[in-house]
């Protein structure tokens, strides 16, 4: 059994068959055909997902939305329960995968996912807040220099 810890789908072969480069019937009938089975987020349905009884369940939650703010937003709403109090443990491994930033202490036991994606965002708008406004700091100079080199030239004339 394979459990696929990434947000896009399993590209990989499936079968032992699908791992070789062989299309002769006879070499093949000498070769068991091993199977893969699968477990991978993308390629499941949240009902399947929500049949595991462990962490493993908003662990493969998380990965499966990961990439798309919105459908996670109403994941974690949806099973907010759930989510606020994630195992350190998950919480460890939903970091890794996905990159996501949550912090929590270390010292926690359990870790509020809903919360600590809710202040990663805050702080995401307040760094868009910033960059606007250097953004529009930057520009107002440029126009000063702009006008400023346009007062030479009035003034030489």
């Amino acid at each position: 059994m394979t459990i696929f810890f990434g947000s896009e789908e399993w590209d990989g072969p499936l079968s032992l068959f699908d791992m070789m480069d062989v299309s002769d019937p006879e070499v093949l009938a000498c070769v068991d055909n091993y199977h893969v089975r699968l477990i991978a987020p993308a390629q499941m349905a949240d009902e399947e997902i929500m049949k595991f009884q462990s962490s493993l369940r908003e662990v493969m939650l998380f990965i499966k939305y990961s990439k798309d703010k919105e459908n996670l937003s109403m994941v974690l709403a949806a099973n907010e329960r759930r989510f606020r109090e994630v195992e350190r443990r998950a919480a460890d491994v939903i970091e890794a995968i996905t990159n996501s930033g949550i912090k929590y202490d270390e010292e926690d036991e359990v870790v509020n996912v809903c919360q600590a994606i809710q202040e990663i965002r805050m702080e995401e708008r307040k760094i868009g807040e910033q960059d606007g406004e250097l953004r529009k700091a930057k520009e107002a100079a440029r126009n000063f220099i702009i006008l400023g080199l346009m007062l030479k030239k009035l003034l030489k004339v």
